[in-house]
């Protein structure tokens, strides 16, 4: 089916392009959207009248996400969720938890305008791409968490895999010293002290 491009879409052309696509495709995803409509001569015509109010719009459109992406990007966003020790979670981070992340954080972000690259099923900090235009795409950062403090941890620098083994050493160190103690106190002998 050939269709008529009313905006940008990744991977298939321009505003204002004719191309062919599935039908499917067009039916489903690009009509109901509004990103396109049918190439026929009536819509031609058509979009020929509209074509430079809708480049105006878009040009308009495009510089206010990009004074927006210019705060946005960069930005790193806590997410806290429930992990077992080794950092799996228990469930996964959705492009509705960045969206919410984002909006707690100040911004105007819907979860269509993220895009994960794969699933986030780790504690850690993950880079995200947030589409807010179809030429304006900026990357956020999300700290996965099972609570604040550790969430300040990992933005310095550390893992979750770094900070459980810190911890089983120390404790080890401090058994081993327990254990050095007790030994000295056995082999205390009080006629010595004489």
């Amino acid at each position: 089916m050939q269709v008529i491009l009313l905006q940008r879409v990744a991977k298939l052309g321009q505003m204002g392009e004719v191309v062919n696509v599935k039908d499917g495709y067009a039916r489903n995803y690009l009509l109901p959207q509004g990103k396109a409509l049918r190439a026929n001569e009536g819509n031609i015509k058509s979009f020929e009248a509209k074509k430079a109010q809708m480049e105006v719009h878009n040009l308009e459109t495009r510089k206010e996400s990009e004074a927006v992406g210019a705060k946005l990007d960069g930005q790193v966003f806590i997410v806290i969720r429930s992990a077992s020790d080794a950092g799996a979670l228990y469930g996964s981070v959705t492009t509705r938890d960045a969206a919410e992340a984002a909006t707690e954080g100040g911004f105007t972000v819907h979860r269509g305008q993220v895009v994960l690259d794969r699933p986030i099923k780790e504690l850690g900090i993950h880079s995200v791409s947030v589409t807010l235009h179809p030429e304006v795409t900026v990357k956020i950062k999300l700290n996965v968490a099972r609570s604040v403090e550790e969430a300040t941890l990992q933005a310095s620098g550390k893992s979750i895999q770094e900070l459980a083994a810190e911890a089983e050493a120390e404790a080890e160190f401090e058994i081993a010293e327990l254990f050095d103690d007790i030994g000295a106190a056995n082999d205390f002998d009080p006629r010595d002290a004489r």
